[in-house]
């Protein structure tokens, strides 16, 4: 908790018009800007613009970041007071060529330094939810090629998280359905390593069937990072992946997720990514604030802040 003289400090710059004082739960969760809300934009620029808003925390493009380097990416972070959110996994390792996934993996170590240097020891992917190849089949390669990321991984103490996706059309777009529940990602992400564990989308929770049980099975180790959205009521066979609401606007109980979250003692990035909401016309300012107050508003329902 801040002290009386901390608080009065940021209250004072609020008054005089300054950035505000980023918001953060009581439990170390903080709220991080994601490039949904955006749109394309360069990397500084975006991290700025989360600053200016009052987010936490921003996630983080690894390609422009590293072109930038280690120490001048800490101390844009550190001028701006942002928490690195999370970094997508830069290997290619699905339904994919054996000679590119060796490719990139050969430049993961580098990646994995750099993320652990910059204070974001966590990246992120996703799991396929179906494929053209059979499951054990597929399943067999995918264990063992993230076997192989997590050893490199290990190295610079980096966590991943693997993203199911729960919607029906993801897992029956492919003649062999994959992994899309959250209790078969969770033990398939321990088979893979001590090192990865679930990147948890409240969109995909909640389409895939999953229940708080679930989130405290998976518990705070296995929990890497938190992507949240909303929902409208509709048949399973009509849910596409670009008709999400902004958090609060549907039906996905979003209270019990984030309590969950705070029960296992969740103290990372929560990055609101309600694809398909926000308008093109919607300026990338106006998207980022959308989301973060819709964001904060729902956390603050279910008193987690």
């Amino acid at each position: 908790m801040r002290s009386r003289r901390a608080f009065l400090k940021a209250a004072a710059l609020t008054i005089v018009g300054l950035p505000r004082v980023p918001l953060a739960a009581a439990g170390g969760m903080f709220i991080s800007l994601n490039s949904s809300m955006t749109r394309q934009m360069d990397w500084p620029e975006f991290a700025r613009l989360a600053a200016k808003l009052g987010y936490g925390g921003v996630d983080v493009n690894l390609r422009a970041a590293r072109l930038m380097g280690v120490e001048d990416t800490k101390a844009l972070l550190g001028s701006l007071k942002m928490q690195p959110g999370v970094i997508s996994l830069p290997v290619r390792y699905s339904n994919i060529d054996e000679a590119v996934y060796q490719a990139d993996l050969k430049q993961l170590d580098e990646s994995a330094k750099f993320a652990s240097a910059i204070g974001c020891p966590r990246m992120m992917t996703v799991l396929p939810p179906s494929s053209q190849t059979p499951k054990p089949q597929l399943r067999a390669m995918i264990k063992e090629r993230l076997q192989a990321i997590d050893a490199v991984l290990a190295r610079s103490n980096v966590r991943l998280g693997l993203e199911f996706l729960g919607p029906l059309h993801f897992r029956t777009r492919n003649p062999h359905e994959f992994i899309w529940r959250m209790d078969e990602a969770l033990e398939f992400s321990k088979e893979c390593g001590p090192n990865i564990g679930l990147t948890l989308d409240a969109w995909h929770w909640h389409h895939a069937g999953a229940s708080a049980a679930d989130i405290i099975a998976a518990g705070k180790s296995r929990i890497v990072h938190i992507h949240v959205s909303d929902a409208r009521a509709q048949p399973a066979d009509e849910v596409r992946d670009n008709q999400r609401l902004m958090p609060g606007e549907g039906v996905i109980d979003l209270a019990t997720f984030f309590r969950s979250l705070q029960k296992i003692d969740y103290t990372d990035a929560i990055s609101p990514e309600p694809i398909g909401r926000v308008p093109a016309e919607m300026s990338p300012e106006d998207g980022a604030r959308l989301g973060l107050e819709t964001t904060r508003a729902a956390m603050k329902r279910a008193g987690v802040i």
